[in-house]
């Protein structure tokens, strides 16, 4: 097995939930969700948040609304529609399960002795 391959698994499966929970707080413009996402070191490119994005949006998860830009052509912020902080409270629970199930896991496995 390829350990990159697996780190990658991981990132790409936490993404959706930590593009959720970024918007969750504010709206925010594409560029603002990658460098918040880059800050955490969840590193990820604009070729996989835009379709990210747009699934989410297709979803009834993500609206969107038009903004005029002083340097450049119009932006377009996206925020949580009702559905999407529904969702968004649904996954946050299950984290919140598993990261205690995973952390028993772990804890667990440190302290049994090795035979």
């Amino acid at each position: 097995m390829n350990i990159e391959n697996s780190k990658a698994q991981l990132r790409k499966g936490i993404l959706e939930f930590c593009v959720l929970a970024l918007l969750k707080k504010e709206e925010a413009y594409p560029s603002d969700l990658l460098n918040a996402l880059k800050g955490a070191e969840l590193i990820v490119v604009e070729g996989t948040l835009y379709p990210l994005l747009n699934r989410l949006k297709n979803a009834g998860l993500l609206t969107y609304r038009w903004e005029e830009s002083t340097s450049g052509p119009p932006r377009k912020y996206y925020s949580l529609t009702e559905q999407g902080k529904t969702f968004y409270n649904e996954l946050a629970n299950s984290w919140g399960e598993l990261r205690d199930a995973v952390e028993k896991i772990l804890a667990d496995n440190k302290s049994t002795p090795k035979q």
